[in-house]
């Protein structure tokens, strides 16, 4: 309990905290709010997230059709929850999640703009150093109708919560491992870095092994869905950037076809 009042004390400081972060509020577990996590018990939930990552990928091979389709989603947003659960206590997952404020939705709107923009900026650069693959979700949604197109976008709002958890849970990990030897400031960029690289790499599959397009392409887009997250420390806010920017390429490309969204 003492440790936890001097960590509150510590965040009510502006002193190591970006000006854009909530200072009524911190990131969770590195300095011990709701629970701190050692080493052992991290490596465990990052084992977690590896799991939950391959569960969907080999999912999505059994179940895709239907509403069966909901299952490889719930396999990798529960896999990880559940077993921070287990190693933390049920306070730790719930962490992640908060009350949405008045001023989130504000901040959603503002981040989707922001991503579209680093979007636009990203494509362009790729289409002058690389030669760009199609996203096969894109392909995918183009293809489909009616109510599997319904069923399509649900369970994607699932699996963009399951993209959430698995760039925020090696976030912390990174915080909280280098918090101790670096400014807070420094661990957090770090930090966020390093989540952003692994994202990128976990879609190399997805962009057919093209690795300058999947760090190019992917890094400074999932830094920019983690700011939401690392001003609000809610992970409801930076998946509702993520759900809409998504949801805004497949409905582009249901009117347009595929090259509407590329």
């Amino acid at each position: 309990m003492p440790q936890n009042v001097a960590n509150l004390r510590e965040v009510s400081n502006r002193d190591g905290l970006f000006f854009f972060e909530r200072s009524d509020c911190d990131l969770p577990f590195y300095r011990g709010v709701p629970i701190f996590l050692g080493t052992g018990r991290w490596l465990i939930v990052l084992a977690s997230v590896a799991l939950a990552f391959t569960a969907l990928i080999q999912a999505q091979q059994m179940f895709n059709t239907g509403v069966a389709t909901f299952i490889p989603s719930l396999l990798f947003v529960l896999i990880p929850l559940v077993t921070l659960g287990l190693v933390g206590g049920w306070q730790a997952p719930s962490a992640l999640f908060r009350p949405l404020r008045r001023r989130d939705f504000l901040l959603i709107i503002g981040f989707l703009v922001l991503n579209w923009i680093v979007t636009i900026i990203v494509g362009l650069l790729i289409v002058g150093m690389f030669q760009g693959l199609a996203n096969p979700a894109v392909e995918r949604v183009a293809g489909a109708s009616g109510a599997d197109r319904a069923i399509y976008f649900g369970a994607t709002a699932i699996q963009l919560l399951g993209e959430e958890i698995l760039t925020i849970l090696p976030f912390l990990a990174f915080l909280t491992l280098l918090n101790g030897a670096l400014a807070r400031k420094t661990a957090l960029a770090l930090a966020a870095l390093g989540a952003a690289v692994i994202f990128a790499l976990v879609h190399l599959p997805t962009y057919q092994w093209n690795v300058p397009q999947a760090l190019v392409g992917l890094v400074p887009i999932r830094l920019v869905l983690l700011l939401p997250f690392i001003i609000t420390r809610n992970i409801w806010v930076s998946t509702g950037v993520h759900i809409l920017n998504d949801w805004a390429i497949f409905t582009m490309t249901m009117i347009g076809g595929p090259d509407a969204a590329g």
